[in-house]
């Protein structure tokens, strides 16, 4: 698939849409399947460079309208980019944190499972996605700091780009993106940026991370996700990396692409629903 693939996907309207707050990025979608539930539940957040410019949350009602179809409620959070107004840092981490823990409210008129949550995210999302399941491990001195983070055992990264320190140059080659936009600038009360900003930096968080690499995905290359599981072992969390034979960065997120299975059997397995 292509970037004009990728922009081509889309799927059927939510059944809910809820503000999180005031701003006109600030929402999420309810993607709710037929039946009684319980329902386990997904988080997707979508990827885009952190830039309103590649779209992101329409996209990824292609793969909430099939989870959906599957018995799996979907939670498709969007959130301000580092372009638009109260985006980059810290307004966009403060916007996926409040997104995902107003899942609580949600939980019992809509009948979700908050025992079986996973978060999917997709390049520039898996980066949040990461960040959002460690945020256990952000010290108190942090202005994203919160107390009971929704918990989430298992992150599934599609083709992320989460080490914001050792990765900077593939970034600003990937997605045009300076580090600073992404993570603020240093300060005498915050002088490292990334201690709580990029995933790599909360290891260990016990959560378990899969990482999906495209075979011939050049945004986000095998060897970004190898790199991280590498550093997350190390830590002694659990990572594991997998491989879409033929696919590139956007296959990932279509649920109609040939390596859709292999997501999908991802996502079933961190949600306890393996055959």
């Amino acid at each position: 698939m292509t970037l004009d693939d990728y922009l081509a996907l889309g799927g059927r309207q939510p059944d809910l849409r809820v503000d999180y707050g005031d701003g006109p990025s600030q929402f999420a979608e309810l993607f709710v399947p037929q039946g009684a539930g319980p329902f386990p539940v997904v988080a997707l957040i979508h990827g885009g460079c952190w830039t309103v410019q590649y779209g992101g949350i329409t996209q990824m009602r292609n793969m909430a309208t099939e989870l959906a179809r599957q018995g799996i409620a979907v939670w498709n959070i969007e959130y301000r980019c580092h372009d638009q107004p109260g985006g980059g840092y810290p307004g966009m981490y403060h916007d996926v944190a409040n997104a995902l823990d107003g899942l609580r409210a949600l939980a019992a008129p809509h009948h979700l499972d908050l025992s079986r949550v996973a978060l999917v995210g997709h390049s520039a999302g898996g980066h949040l996605a990461q960040w959002a399941a460690a945020r256990a491990r952000l010290p108190r001195s942090s202005p994203l700091f919160v107390e009971h983070p929704l918990p989430v055992p298992v992150v599934i990264s599609l083709g992320g780009l989460a080490d914001l320190r050792n990765e900077a140059a593939l970034i600003l080659c990937s997605c045009e993106r300076d580090t600073a936009q992404l993570a603020g600038e240093p300060s005498a009360a915050r002088p490292d940026v990334f201690a709580d900003t990029s995933p790599a930096e909360l290891l260990p968080c016990g959560v378990r991370t899969v990482l999906i690499h495209g075979q011939f995905d050049t945004i986000s290359p095998l060897r970004a996700g190898e790199d991280y599981a590498r550093r997350a072992r190390a830590a002694g969390d659990a990572a594991e990396v997998i491989v879409l034979p033929g696919g590139s960065h956007y296959d990932e997120v279509s649920a109609g692409s040939p390596c859709w299975p292999i997501v999908y059997g991802q996502i079933r397995k961190a949600l306890g629903r393996e055959p």
